[in-house]
């Protein structure tokens, strides 16, 4: 037994009568004889280990001398070993003189490390399983193990939460009822004890207590959390963010940021692909005309539709359309029979007919459900404001709401949305997305939290839904402005948002309408706005408008814009539209050009027309936008539009290129 062991337990074996203490060590060199072959290896190691660790005891010492020669004043070794950093034993001992290799050893299980070795000896595996029985050393480390501690390292203090990083927080596979979040570190950090804690905060918290549900010993080679998902139940964690944090000096100290689940496609009902349409054309619709037979002659493959969430909430008195109940985690949402009968209606016609449809949901106000208003989008005069994902209330409403309208149009026979867009412009702030002015940042973050909220409902229930974000043609004009925020810092700080919260693959909705709108000829823009330069074939570009609708899918070609699987994101022009009030003709003409450099370019997913029919309300402003007149007859672009997709396609845009200034569309038209 070792010098600094026999020392420590030297009142105990003098309790005892010589000669049977004499006979057990007789016993204990027996099987040290007996052993001496296997514990061979072992004891290099220690030794080795107790030299490493001897060397680094006495270049302290040395150290320590330096240190105090140079300065003159007396430090403790705990504030030495701080200023140094010396291998993350700082807090082996409080203060005063250094101790002893003896003093040492004896000294290491407050750091973690059991007495295993002193200046000379190493215990047998034997010995030390003696001496835990004994409750002398509370266990025994290998070598290997107490290197492991005497590498740790102090935290940063600056920037701890990206200390830690969560490398995937996922659904299993495996078991869908369970949640992996797997982490690494550059490092072992020094703490109060060996373990990292895993945190849940809701999306809109920002602290969390100190009640953890998991804990894993920060050794252990495979660093993953294991948990339950708890769906369908008060307790989800479907949309819960997730925080690693340790203990020092009693506190926890978060080490990650938030994390959210970012595969809620593991556990959808429907499974299916989305379907693929033959070409990217598709029309806002006109409800009045669903029903009748344009949609078909037109040869619509994709459709556009509006719904306000504030206009489907609350009960109904009508008996042939009675309140829809749905119960969503233990409580009851109440949505108007009636205006839910409208879209059932109008999504499963639609369906039908073989279109692929397109749901815009809004946040309009209804008095009656203020938790769906963001608190900061009160006031204003837009007509859609802030979806709330500030507060306990507004999660739970948009999580329900988002879950309800998922699984009513996903195949149930009430048509299927296969594509969501959440909220309308977003960037334009003071007309479409109403919140009090703030940083674009903020803004967006803010938006962020909300559409998380979406994109985990709809994937849940629909694996093969596309969600996307919506923008206006206002890229990049770095004005002061503060009604509207440009769409290129809304989308870098969304993404920025997404990605570091767990990546996603959101899609994006672009509206790149002509400069200035009332204006269709949009590669020959008005004198005064040409010599202003605002639509240009670089990323500066104050405006995106279909002439360089290149510089958007380029721009979503970076590396930093990639979905998960390193692949560009899906990219819908979900609205944009040419007007005929400086001609049927121009505005066709407009609508093919536009149509056939959207159809050359690879990344563009869907391009839709505003709209079927003209809106006197529009009309009044200088946007005659519809392919249909107000009494319902036809303008010259319906037959363009109808066979634009077609074999005729050639033949009814060939009147296009004189208004163009071209002979052939390979002028003007480059495969993208």
């Amino acid at each position: 037994m070792s010098k600094s062991t026999s020392e420590k337990t030297q009142g105990t074996e003098e309790r005892k009568p010589e000669r049977e203490w004499r006979k057990k060590r007789q016993k204990q060199k027996q099987r040290k004889k007996i052993a001496i072959i296997a514990v061979a290896v072992l004891a290099v190691l220690c030794i080795s280990g107790a030299f490493i660790y001897k060397n680094i005891h006495e270049k302290n010492v040395l150290e320590t001398a330096k240190i105090q020669e140079q300065s003159g004043k007396e430090k403790t070794v705990e504030k030495m070993l701080t200023d140094r950093a010396a291998n993350g034993v700082e807090r082996l001992w409080e203060g005063g003189s250094l101790p002893s290799n003896t003093e040492l050893v004896e000294l290491l299980p407050s750091a973690g490390i059991q007495q295993m070795f002193d200046n000379e000896e190493v215990f047998s595996p034997e010995e030390a399983d003696k001496l835990i029985a004994e409750g002398k050393i509370s266990g025994r480390k290998t070598v290997e193990e107490v290197l492991m501690v005497l590498t740790q390292e102090i935290l940063p203090e600056e920037d701890r939460t990206s200390f830690l990083t969560i490398d995937s927080c996922e659904i299993s596979v495996e078991d869908t009822s369970k949640v992996k979040v797997e982490f690494s570190v550059p490092y072992v950090p020094v703490t109060d004890d060996d373990y990292y804690y895993l945190f849940e905060l809701a999306t809109y918290e920002t602290e969390h207590g100190d009640e953890y549900i998991e804990r894993v010993n920060k050794w252990k080679e495979d660093s993953h959390f294991y948990i339950n998902l708890n769906n369908n139940s008060p307790s989800s964690r479907l949309f819960s963010k997730f925080v690693v944090a340790v203990l020092v000096d009693g506190k926890f100290v978060d080490i990650s940021r938030g994390h959210y689940i970012t595969n809620p496609e593991a556990i959808a009902k429907y499974t299916a692909a989305n379907p693929k349409a033959s070409s990217i054309k598709g029309l806002i619709v006109d409800p009045g005309k669903i029903a009748g037979s344009e949609i078909e002659d037109l040869g619509v493959k994709h459709a556009a539709y509006n719904i306000p969430i504030g206009y489907i909430l609350g009960q109904t008195s009508n008996a042939a359309y009675p309140t829809v109940y749905y119960n969503y985690n233990g409580k009851s949402y109440a949505f108007n029979g009636l205006r839910i009968a409208e879209f059932d209606n109008i999504f499963k016609t639609l369906s039908n007919k073989g279109v692929i449809i397109t749901a815009v949901l809004l946040n309009d106000k209804n008095g009656a459900y203020p938790q769906l208003i963001h608190p900061e989008a009160g006031g204003g005069s837009a007509p859609y404001h802030m979806f709330n994902a500030a507060n306990e209330a507004g999660c739970e409403y948009l999580e329900a709401v988002a879950t309800f309208l998922a699984n009513r149009y996903s195949g149930s026979g009430r048509g299927k949305v296969s594509n969501w867009v959440i909220g309308n412009e977003i960037n334009a702030r003071a007309a479409w997305n109403y919140m009090n002015y703030t940083d674009v940042t903020t803004y967006s973050q803010e938006y962020a939290k909300a559409f998380r909220i979406f994109y985990n409902s709809i994937k849940s229930v629909n694996a093969g839904a596309n969600v996307y974000i919506s923008l206006d043609q206002l890229w990049n004009r770095n004005l002061n402005a503060t009604d509207a925020y440009d769409a290129k810092d809304v989308l870098d700080a969304f993404n920025a948002e997404i990605s570091l919260k767990g990546n996603i693959d959101w899609g994006l909705a672009h509206h790149p309408y002509p400069v200035p709108l009332t204006w269709p000829k949009f590669w020959a823009m008005p004198s005064r706005y040409r010599t202003m330069n605002l639509v240009r074939n670089s990323v500066d570009t104050p405006y995106i408008t279909v002439q360089n609708i290149h510089v958007l899918t380029d721009y979503m070609n970076r590396t930093e814009m990639l979905n998960p699987n390193g692949e560009v994101r899906s990219i819908a022009l979900t609205e944009v539209g040419f007007g005929s009030d400086h001609g049927e003709e121009l505005q066709a003409a407009a609508f093919a050009y536009a149509y056939k450099i959207c159809a050359n370019n690879q990344h563009i997913d869907m391009f839709v027309l505003n709209k079927q029919a003209d809106m006197a309300v529009e009309i009044s402003q200088g946007l005659s936008l519809g392919i249909n007149r107000t009494d319902g007859s036809h303008k010259y672009i319906y037959n363009v539009f109808k066979h634009i997709d077609t074999s005729s396609s050639e033949d009814v845009s060939a009147f296009a290129k004189s208004i163009i200034g071209i002979s052939d569309w390979s002028e003007v038209i480059t495969k993208r």
